[in-house]
């Protein structure tokens, strides 16, 4: 039976963050609500609790975990030869949606990384979670709190619609505010490399380091990095992912979805509010991430939107990107991998 249990935003109660402590110290598993989604806690040193982790999700062992700490002390306790410029990083951006690939220290579990010799370190910037970590003592392994391979969650409804009888209990704060999983820097590479683009833009990062190259290929086996697979975040209907822009996207987005209503499909669509006039008049599902100038408020509804959307019973989703720009990376990253790479150009015919 898996308990769910409300906490204030900014002041959780002692008492329940001290007892989801001690679960997560006598090994079991608290998922928790960070600023990017929420995540299933785990002792991030203790290679059974990983395991049950692992089970619970259905993730693979090649698919590593981030681990959550609450201070910078801990950077050099689960880290080695940490250059000067991860130092620079967690200064500036920690706590925040910025995760970091280092070299490892040996106490950190062979689990924890995919077998890998690299680690993944992050301070989440959301009050119960902080709250969690310090509480628990120990770094805390939180990859997101769903099945794996399944749309990441964004509410406590999300993780016990995935979870349910897998965990113990779910602390739940309400929706998280950035609504993308963290952007994953790795700082093992001759050139800092963006291994996941997600809460943190490239263009934040490189006004630090100077240049920032983008991992954009998948990983089958081992990954130094979450969210790295050719499908994930995917929703139970099949996916198509528009690229383009203005006008000439939306006339593809509609001759696409007459296209596969043609074909017998229930469609569906993820779009944004400029993009409803051009659809209104068809039957299909219609889910509104916000307007292609708030990416800020796409990426919140991303997920949730997926989620409802896919509720709702299509055969496909037709969904379209929001450009490279700040969180467009995230997102478009989020959509590909979704679609498992179902991707069409907006310039190529339908």
């Amino acid at each position: 039976m898996t308990e769910v249990v409300s906490v204030d935003l900014q002041h959780p109660d002692p008492e329940i963050i001290a007892r989801a402590a001690e679960i997560l110290r006598q090994g079991g598993l608290v998922a928790f609500p960070t600023e990017t989604v929420y995540g299933l806690g785990a002792d991030g040193l203790n290679p059974v609790a990983l395991a049950r982790l692992f089970e619970a999700k259905g993730r693979p062992a090649t698919d590593p975990v981030i681990l959550h700490i609450v201070d910078l002390e801990a950077l050099p306790q689960l880290a080695r030869e940490i250059p000067p410029a991860a130092w620079t990083l967690a200064r500036r951006f920690w706590p925040g949606p910025l995760t970091l690939v280092l070299p490892k220290q040996p106490i950190v579990p062979d689990l924890a990384t995919a077998g890998l010799p690299t680690v993944a370190l992050r301070m989440p910037a959301h009050p119960v979670a902080l709250a969690l970590i310090r509480a628990a003592g120990v770094p805390i392994a939180a990859p997101s709190a769903n099945r794996f391979g399944h749309t990441s969650p964004t509410t406590a409804q999300h993780v016990l619609e995935d979870l349910a009888g897998r965990i113990d209990l779910i602390l739940d704060a309400g929706p998280t505010a950035i609504g993308v999983e963290s952007t994953v820097v790795d700082l093992t590479r001759p050139v800092p490399t963006i291994l996941r683009p997600g809460g943190l833009p490239r263009e934040a990062l490189e006004a630090i380091l100077g240049p920032v190259a983008v991992f954009d290929r998948s990983v089958a086996g081992p990954a130094p990095a979450p969210g790295m697979l050719p499908k994930h975040y995917a929703p139970r209907a099949e996916m198509v992912v528009l690229i383009g822009s203005g006008g000439w996207l939306r006339l593809r987005l509609r001759e696409l979805a007459i296209r596969y209503l043609q074909e017998g499909y229930r469609v569906g669509m993820l779009i944004a509010e400029e993009d409803q006039p051009a659809v209104a008049d068809l039957p299909v599902e219609i889910a509104v991430l916000g307007s292609e100038g708030d990416l800020e408020g796409v990426a919140r509804r991303l997920y949730p939107a997926m989620r409802d959307l896919d509720a709702r019973g299509p055969d496909l989703i037709l969904a379209r990107d929001f450009g490279t720009r700040g969180l467009g990376l995230a997102i478009r990253d989020r959509l590909i991998r979704a679609a498992g790479g179902r991707v069409m150009k907006a310039e190529d015919s339908p």
